[in-house]
């Protein structure tokens, strides 16, 4: 079993936006780690205090995720951390090497991993 960590940012607080760079971040994490639905346990989605339009998991669910335990919370509020930012911590059942996921503004709070996944997407 391992946990898969992934992370977005939007542009702008919009239901639209936050669904969709979701969705992108969803598909990244399950293409990239060859993940099919049964694969996946739970996600736990973070978002910071400036997204307030829509939970994330609404993305999951409309993706097909329906059987999958889905849970949103709000990160932790740091002084000059990153804004706009969507966090994703799946928990899968499968044995591979994990490919994390970081995309757009988000790259920057793990660029080790970008680097080791040749480029974070």
């Amino acid at each position: 079993m391992f946990a898969l960590r992934g992370a977005t940012t939007v542009t702008e607080d919009t239901k639209e936006m936050v669904l969709h760079e979701t969705k992108i971040l969803l598909n990244e994490i399950i293409n990239k780690n060859s993940l099919n639905q049964e694969d996946i346990i739970s996600i736990i989605f973070t978002a910071t205090k400036d997204l307030k339009s829509v939970y994330p998991a609404v993305a999951a669910r409309e993706l097909g995720l329906v059987d999958i335990g889905l849970m949103c919370m709000q990160e932790m509020y740091v002084e000059g951390s990153l804004g706009k930012c969507i966090r994703v911590l799946m928990y899968i059942n499968k044995n591979d090497k994990p490919h994390h996921v970081y995309l757009n503004g988000s790259k920057k709070l793990r660029p080790d991993l970008c680097k080791e996944e040749g480029g974070g997407q």
